[in-house]
């Protein structure tokens, strides 16, 4: 297949050598990339179960033209080899409760100007929901969106956490798992542009693009989302449950 316009070699490389696994592993049922802006950069949120799934969401932008600066936390580019990966290939590091916090929105902000995509896991980690459903979001992406005006194209992905379950460390890439990602129409947050980027204006734009990828995720389940969202902040949430249940 020919590569996304906008890659580099080196992303091109770690493609030839990342897809043919994710290929054998997978049956892929992939919609909605019509929604994705055909001109100027944009940002993909997607929801986070497993430790897997920024390579499935990877491969379906790949596969489909795009190929994404990820929103990766910054303890990554310390690991070996993988460091050098992400560098290479252009990811964002995110520094969290550091003097360098900024830098990853100042760059992000950067790479949509010059018509990149930028990929963002808005939970910040692993859903500590139970069921696996999205949790309350971080602002990051809402004060990304609403200082680029870019496109938030909200995406749900279901069936990487049978590859690989969330906190374990055994793939199962046999029998091949069905994973299904779909994207969404652009967020509606225009209304919000104009107004500061005050707490309940950051909350009010990261909780629409959360429901956006809920209604996706419950579409492709064919269950009820939860009434409340599962919030780490709450009393008594830190941490998820003890003892994360194993899907089938």
């Amino acid at each position: 297949m020919q590569p996304p316009a906008r890659s580099n070699r080196a992303y091109r490389n770690v493609a030839r050598i990342v897809r043919p696994p994710l290929l054998a592993m997978t049956r892929r049922d992939w919609r909605g990339t019509e929604n994705f802006p055909t001109e100027g950069g944009f940002i993909v949120a997607a929801n986070h179960m497993t430790n897997i799934d920024p390579l499935t969401f990877a491969h379906y932008l790949w596969d489909n033209g795009v190929a994404p600066k990820i929103l990766a936390k910054a303890s990554l580019f310390k690991v070996p080899v993988l460091a050098g990966i992400l560098r290479a290939t252009g990811q964002i590091p995110v520094y969290r409760n550091s003097s360098s916090a900024g830098e990853s929105l100042t760059a992000a902000i950067a790479a949509i100007a010059e018509g990149e995509v930028v990929a963002v896991f808005p939970e910040g980690t692993l859903t500590r929901d139970p069921d696996l459903w999205p949790m309350v979001g971080k602002t990051g992406i809402a004060r990304l969106a609403l200082s680029t005006q870019a496109p938030v194209i909200p995406v749900a992905q279901w069936g990487p956490q049978l590859l690989l379950g969330r906190y374990k460390k055994l793939l199962k890439p046999f029998p091949r798992k069905t994973v299904t990602i779909v994207a969404g129409p652009p967020v509606v947050l225009d209304d919000l542009y104009g107004r500061p980027q005050d707490t309940a204006t950051l909350r009010e734009a990261t909780e629409r693009v959360m429901t956006a990828i809920t209604a996706l995720l419950a579409d492709i389940r064919d269950e009820e989302p939860p009434a409340v969202r599962y919030d780490m902040r709450r009393p008594g949430a830190q941490g998820g449950p003890a003892t994360p249940p194993e899907l089938p």
